[in-house]
């Protein structure tokens, strides 16, 4: 028998040292991009940080600058910094397959017009002309991320002013089957041919676009990508150098089978109806419970702070409340196990939100049914508001805007209804959709009266909105209680 031949690599030195040449250049242009990442992440996180620390400093020596203005400008760098967080983290999750969309109904027409506005005023002020379109038959309504969408819009739209010097850029969209079609075009410096692939790859803005035409980081893309196609669609390009550019966003939009009530803007609550509700904030930092005090006590809420995970433990047994905000993070007894222990006691009677600045402690938690939901950190105040009134079921009160009439309340169900009501709302909390189904279903059977709630309450649930799901049960009055005469001696 012949001894075994050479290896093709051992038998070709010329072939091996061509391979080994190819792998070190692309771990060379790996590392130039990391490189390039960091120095663009290193420019994009001082800038915002600058604007805070100069102006807090000017706040602290009593410079003559209007309070109003310098919280202006900090708000928006510190919104800046989370949206660069965000991005970075948005990634993550989606590579860790554990990014999550909303199914929410979506008023289309108001968003484009919103986006469009916004940048019209950015491309005027570069000198360029801003070109919107859209055609007669797109739905005012679409089930869609709301978030998502705009954030890859606004991802495209950003990219196309930020590389145009001269002319415009257009958004147009088409829609038919339920697909929506998004361009983006503009009279830019255009994409390369060999760089159409690698300007959507994370860290990566190609070679034309990263020699220093414009600053960023180059997540925009390849962020955009990855959420269009988690939300079922596709990002396409073409381009020529200097050219121009024209990015095609596809996504599936179906229109719901209901458009929803009109609700006016009405900005943030100045209260709420009914009992006065107890929340207990348990974060280690002074300055978020200080946050807090800020943003619930003057709108009615009764609010305990602790600033430990057992101070938080005693507070809630001596207080008992309706809800906790918990952070995560905190030296000692940590949040998920202060939730446990808070879940052990009193199982579902506390509602308890998480509170943290990193999101990637509260997406993919192995821990659990501890808790009903999440606030992140800087707090935007509208979403902070619409979980708080989502998880206590409450009707807030608006500055200007009179309450519900008690004559515009649906009549009051019998006595019978009131376990099948509690169990719903009970369900609706912990997001139980399948045993919402179930619910509904005894709750027709058991009570007939409660036909037309029980199909208005489907309906939400047909469309996974829980939101409008929990406000529905909120309207609902207390059962009636029995007439003596009802009263089986």
């Amino acid at each position: 028998m012949s001894a075994p031949g050479p290896r093709a690599a051992d038998a070709d030195p010329a072939a091996r040292i061509a391979a080994l040449e190819q792998a070190r250049a692309v771990a060379e242009a790996a590392n130039q991009a990391k490189t390039r990442f960091l120095m663009g992440l290193s420019h994009e996180i001082r800038t915002p940080l600058n604007a805070i620390h100069g102006y807090a400093q000017l706040l602290e020596r009593g410079a003559a600058i209007a309070p109003t203005e310098a919280g202006r400008i900090i708000r928006r760098s510190s919104e800046h910094l989370a949206d660069l967080v965000e991005g970075l983290l948005d990634i993550s999750r989606i590579e860790a397959g554990v990014m999550k969309l909303n199914r929410e109904t979506v008023a289309l027409r108001a968003l484009l017009e919103q986006v469009a506005a916004m940048f019209r005023v950015e491309a005027q002020n570069k000198g360029l002309d801003f070109n919107f379109s859209s055609p007669a038959n797109l739905p005012i309504w679409v089930l869609a991320d709301e978030r998502r969408l705009r954030q890859v819009l606004i991802n495209l739209l950003s990219n196309a002013i930020k590389y145009t010097q001269t002319g415009h850029v257009t958004l147009s969209v088409r829609y038919r089957s339920m697909v929506a079609e998004f361009e983006v075009a503009d009279t830019g410096i255009g994409v390369a041919p060999e760089d159409e692939e690698r300007i959507f790859l994370p860290f990566d803005r190609g070679s034309g676009r990263a020699s220093g035409v414009a600053p960023g980081i180059g997540l925009g893309l390849a962020l955009s990508r990855m959420l269009a196609q988690v939300m079922g669609g596709e990002i396409a390009v073409k381009s020529q150098p200097g050219g121009g550019s024209r990015f095609t966003l596809k996504l599936l939009l179906p229109p719901p089978n209901a458009a929803p009530p009109d609700v006016p803007a009405r900005g943030l609550p100045i209260g709420y109806e009914g009992r006065r509700r107890t929340i207990l904030a348990i974060d280690d930092d002074p300055g978020q419970l200080a946050l807090w005090q800020e943003l619930l006590r003057p709108i009615g809420f009764n609010l305990f702070v602790a600033g430990s995970g057992g101070a938080g433990l005693s507070l809630a047994e001596l207080g008992r409340p309706d809800l906790v905000l918990l952070d995560v993070s905190m030296p000692g007894l940590g949040g998920w196990e202060v939730a446990q222990r808070l879940r052990d006691r009193f199982g579902r009677e506390i509602a308890i939100l998480m509170a943290s600045g990193n999101a990637d402690e509260l997406v993919g938690v192995a821990i659990t049914g501890v808790h009903d939901g999440f606030v992140l950190k800087p707090v935007d105040q509208q979403a902070l508001f619409g979980t708080l009134g989502r998880q206590l079921g409450l009707i807030w009160t608006y500055e200007g805007v009179a309450a519900p009439s008690t004559a515009a309340l649906p009549p009051a169900l019998p006595e019978t209804a009131r376990a099948h009501l509690a169990e719903l709302a009970r369900l609706a909390r912990t997001g139980h959709v399948r045993g919402l189904s179930g619910a509904l279903s005894a709750l027709a059977a058991a009570v007939p009266d409660a036909g037309p709630l029980v199909a208005r309450l489907a309906a939400a649930l047909d469309e996974f909105d829980l939101a409008a799901f929990q406000a529905l049960l909120a309207q609902q009055p207390e059962p009636a209680e029995p007439a003596i005469g009802d009263i089986t001696p």
